[in-house]
């Protein structure tokens, strides 16, 4: 037996993107059901949880839900870079407690969650437009019917897919960390490492939880690479590199494991009944891969601009348009910056690497910040390569002058 539900909005995965989707279009009156094929949100982990400040009081994240990071350490093979703050302006996710928080406040609004249900299937009304998904939970089969499907599936792209309307990604990172207890850690600092040893395309790090437990992990970018990142981290952990052996003794407690898109802005996001929004719309940031805030910033307007395409009668692609045109607008010249920037530093050797960190020691914990977090402004460019002496600051600056359009 088949059962069948209606609703106005079908959001489809339970990250922060789908939550946060859910929730807005929820708080502007439509029907919306929230569809998680875990058993509980978050059940499973696939990001180290990094994110900003700044970005945590946009969203009113609880205090509960992070930990606050103000020294910055950059690690190469032979050279060592730590930026100090005078205060916390970065901060490291509980990434489970922050998804269930977001997903909290979808049903506070009203929204429908649906965990453990596997969306497998789309259907299309008379006009080839989807309609609705197919879905299994508890082994029946159900039908959600909607007006407009939100894909937050992630990395997989479920729907998109489904509908033939994306490719699979073909450069992507992919993330093995350990959460674990460790000895000795400074709760108020991150490491970032490079270099051949650690990853040959990427990234190493260590992001403090709190007191008591770190994040150890390794990145790798693909096809660039053919390395297991999980052999990797099992590697630089028993050799104990770098700022590695500064933690003493390790005690694993979780293992995550993810993937991330990184091939810039280059999908479509809107079709017609249909928004594409965080990984499933290759919403990150090129330079340390991490995509949380755009998942909840533009999951938010996604939901908002759903209900008022609903509301107006018209779902098509021209009346959902303006979601993409305004996260494009924000964003679309930073990640090009920072795409520069990435392709650079995938290039460069361990000898290089010790150098390219002699260019970020020069720079200020602002400075420093907007350069991670790809906060790449015509404006902030300009004044950096003008008020660095250096010839290697400004030819990293100029390197991405030309796809900042905007201060």
């Amino acid at each position: 037996m088949t059962q069948t539900f209606d609703y106005d909005v079908v959001v489809v995965g339970g990250g922060p993107a789908g939550s946060s989707a859910a929730f807005s279009a929820a708080k502007k009156g439509v029907k919306v059901a929230l569809i998680e094929k875990e058993e509980s949100i978050a059940q499973t982990v696939r990001t180290s949880g990094v994110t900003w400040l700044d970005a945590i009081k946009e969203f009113e994240i609880p205090k509960e839900c992070y930990n606050p990071i103000k020294n910055y350490g950059f690690c190469s093979p032979n050279n060592k870079v730590m930026i100090k703050d005078k205060i916390p302006r970065a901060a490291v996710l509980d990434v489970r407690e922050t998804y269930r928080w977001l997903a909290k406040k979808a049903e506070h609004e009203g929204v429908d969650l649906f965990v453990q249900t596997n969306v497998n299937d789309v259907l299309k009304n008379k006009d080839g437009k989807i309609c609705a998904v197919k879905a299994i939970k508890s082994n029946q089969e159900i039908i959600f019917n909607a007006k407009i499907v939100i894909d937050a599936s992630g990395f997989q792209s479920v729907i998109a897919k489904s509908l033939g309307v994306v490719n699979q990604w073909k450069r992507f990172g992919v993330g093995a960390e350990i959460e674990a207890k460790a000895e000795k850690i400074d709760p108020e600092t991150w490491w970032l490492m490079v270099g051949e040893d650690y990853s040959p395309a990427g990234y190493a790090w260590i992001f403090p939880v709190n007191e008591k437990v770190v994040r150890v992990g390794v990145g790798v970018g693909k096809p660039e690479s053919g390395i297991d990142p999980t052999e990797r981290l099992n590697q630089i952990i028993e050799k104990k590199l770098g700022p590695i052996k500064e933690l003493g003794t390790i005690t694993k407690l979780e293992f995550h494991y993810g993937l991330i898109p990184n091939e810039g802005l280059s999908r479509k996001t809107v079709f017609d009944n249909l928004i594409l929004v965080g990984d499933s719309a290759g919403q990150a940031n090129p330079l340390v891969l991490e995509g949380i805030r755009y998942a909840i910033r533009y999951g938010r307007v996604a939901g908002e601009i759903a209900a008022d395409a609903i509301k107006s009668g018209n779902t098509n692609e021209k009346s959902l348009k303006k979601y993409e045109e305004i996260w494009k607008n924000a964003i679309q010249s930073k990640i090009n910056s920072a795409s520069k920037v990435q392709s650079r530093w995938l290039g460069l050797s361990d000898s290089e690497w010790d150098k390219e960190l002699d260019i970020i020691s020069e720079l200020s914990a602002d400075e420093f910040l907007d350069f991670i977090k790809a906060d790449f402004g015509l404006g902030s460019i300009v004044k950096l390569a003008t008020h660095h002496p250096k010839l290697a600051v400004r030819q990293l600056f100029n390197l991405v002058k030309g796809s900042s359009k905007k201060n």
